[in-house]
C-alpha cells in the first residue's frame, strides 16, 4: 500500500469485503469489495501469500458505487485485505484469513 501512496492504513467495518471462509478451489475464489464511504479513489485488494500480493487496483470516481466484484487465484491459504484509499488521504481496510483446500498460483 505504501508503494500507492497509501499512510497509515486503518482497519474499518465501513469496508466490506466479501469472500467465503473457505475455498475449495484456488483457481477461482469469488471476491467482492464494496463501501458506501464518499470520496473514494482506489479500492486495492491484497492476499498476503501469493507469489504477487497485490492482485487489483480498482480506480473509482464520483461517477461509480465504490463496489467490484472479482474472481481471484490464491496459492494457499491466507489473509486477504480490501482497502479503500480516500480522497482526503485516509486508507481504510478489511481483512479475512481464506483457508484454500486446492491451491492454484504455482501449483
Amino acid at each position: 500500500l505504501l508503494a500507492l501512496g497509501a499512510t497509515r492504513p486503518t482497519l474499518s467495518d465501513e469496508v466490506v469485503l466479501t469472500i467465503p471462509d473457505l475455498a475449495d478451489n484456488g483457481a477461482v475464489v469469488p471476491v467482492g469489495i464494496s463501501t458506501a464511504l464518499p470520496g473514494v479513489r482506489r479500492l486495492v485488494l491484497l492476499v498476503e501469500k501469493n507469489p504477487t500480493m497485490l492482485v487489483a487496483v480498482f480506480e473509482i470516481s464520483d461517477a461509480i458505487d465504490a463496489d467490484v466484484a472479482l474472481r481471484i487465484k490464491m496459492a494457499e491459504s491466507s489473509n486477504v485485505y480490501a482497502a479503500a484509499m480516500l480522497a482526503d488521504g485516509r486508507v481504510l481496510y478489511a481483512v479475512k484469513d481464506v483457508q484454500v483446500t486446492l491451491g492454484s498460483c504455482g501449483t
